[in-house]
C-alpha cells in the first residue's frame, strides 16, 4: 500500500495572531530652516579663518619675496634674497642659538618634572583632584602677567626678594643682577617657564599612566619585579613612549614660540632673543614686512622640520603593540 505525500492542513490557533513584518524606518525629512541655521553659526568663523589665516597666510608668503618696507602692498619683486639676507644674519642665528640653549633648558626639565610629579600624584592614595587642580592652576595664568611676577617680585635683584632671600638663608652670596647677567637670567625665563606648563603635560602624563593594564604590574610582582627604578625602566616608561613623543613634540613647538617671558623680562639684551622676538622686532620696528615674512617661514620649516625627525627617532608608535607579531612574523619568514 503506498502512502501519498499530500500536504497536511495545519489547525491554526485561533488565538494566535500571525506576527506581522518588519516596519522599514521611514527616513526622516530635516527640518526646515536647519541647513540656514547651520550656515548662519558657522559663516563667522569660516569668515575669520578665511581672512586671518588663509588669506593672511599667503598674502605673507608672497610678501616674503618681495621687498615691503613700511607697506603690506610692494609692487618690487626681489625673489629669495629675503631669505638669504636672513640666513646670513648674525642677529637671526643668534635668535635661533638663544633658542637652542632654551630648549636644551626647558625641554628636558618640564619632561622630568611633570612626569615625577605625575606618578607622585598617581600614587596617592587621598586628594588626588586636589592636587591635580593645584598643579594645573598655573596653567591659567598669563605668561605676561607671570612675568611680571618673577620680574618684580621674585628675582627683582633687591635683597628683599624672594630669591636673594632664599639664598641668604642658605648662607650663600645674593645676585643683584638677574635679569642682565649669564647664566642668571636663563635660570629666571626657564622657571617661569616651568611654573606656568609643567601641570599641563602632568596632566598628560597621568592619562598614559592610567592606561597602562594593572596585569602588568602583576605579573611583574609575580615574577619578583619589586617596587622601584628596575620597575619603572622595565614597565612604565616602554608603556609611556607614545606618551613621551607627543609631550616632547608639544615641548619644542612651545619653545619655538616662546615670546612673552622674553619680551618682558630681558628684550635689552640683544644675545638673548628667540626667533619670534627678532620677527617682531624687524617687522613692526623697522617696518620690513618682507623679511619678516621669510623669518616666520623659516622658523615654520624649522619647526616642521624638527617635529619630522622628533617622530622619526621617538615616534608616536614606537610602543604600539599591533607592530610587534608583524616584526616577528618577518624574522621567521626570513629565517
Amino acid at each position: 500500500m503506498t502512502q501519498l505525500n499530500t500536504p497536511v492542513a495545519r489547525v491554526s490557533d485561533p488565538g494566535h495572531r500571525p506576527t506581522p513584518p518588519p516596519s522599514v524606518p521611514r527616513r526622516r525629512r530635516p527640518i526646515r530652516g536647519t541647513r540656514r541655521a547651520f550656515w548662519l553659526f558657522v559663516s563667522p568663523f569660516f569668515l575669520g579663518l578665511l581672512i586671518f589665516s588663509i588669506i593672511a597666510l599667503f598674502w605673507g608668503f608672497y610678501l616674503s619675496f618681495t621687498r615691503a618696507v613700511a607697506t603690506i602692498t610692494p609692487t618690487d619683486f626681489v625673489g629669495f634674497d629675503n631669505y638669504v639676507s636672513l640666513l646670513t644674519d648674525p642677529s637671526f642665528l643668534s635668535s635661533l642659538l638663544s633658542f637652542t640653549v632654551f630648549a636644551v633648558l626647558v625641554v628636558p626639565t618640564t619632561l622630568i618634572v611633570s612626569l615625577v610629579l605625575a606618578m607622585l600624584v598617581a600614587n596617592l592614595p587621598v586628594a588626588r583632584a586636589f592636587f591635580r587642580s593645584v598643579f594645573f592652576l598655573p596653567t591659567a595664568f598669563s605668561y605676561v602677567i607671570a612675568s611680571l611676577i618673577w620680574k618684580l617680585g621674585i628675582f627683582s635683584g633687591s635683597t628683599s626678594s624672594v630669591a636673594n632671600s632664599v639664598l641668604s638663608s642658605l648662607g650663600l652670596p645674593t645676585v643683584d643682577a638677574w635679569l642682565t647677567q649669564s647664566p642668571y637670567y636663563w635660570v629666571v625665563i626657564v622657571s617661569v617657564r616651568l611654573w606656568l606648563q609643567v601641570g599641563f603635560y602632568m596632566l598628560l602624563f597621568i592619562a598614559g599612566l592610567q592606561r597602562i593594564p594593572e596585569t602588568l604590574y602583576e605579573a611583574a610582582a609575580i615574577d619578583g619585579l619589586s617596587r622601584g627604578p628596575r620597575r619603572f625602566f622595565s614597565i612604565t616608561w616602554p608603556q609611556l613612549r607614545p606618551t613621551t613623543a607627543a609631550v616632547m613634540l608639544l615641548l619644542l613647538v612651545a619653545a619655538f614660540q616662546a615670546f612673552d617671558e622674553f619680551y618682558n623680562l630681558v628684550r635689552t639684551i640683544p644675545s638673548v632673543r628667540p626667533p619670534l622676538l627678532y620677527i617682531y622686532n624687524l617687522s613692526f620696528q623697522q617696518l620690513d614686512y618682507g623679511k619678516g615674512s621669510a623669518g616666520a617661514f623659516v622658523v615654520t620649516a624649522i619647526v616642521v622640520l624638527v617635529a619630522l625627525l622628533q617622530s622619526r627617532f621617538f615616534g608616536f608608535g614606537a610602543a604600539d603593540e599591533t607592530k610587534a607579531p608583524r616584526r616577528g612574523a618577518r624574522k621567521g619568514r626570513a629565517s
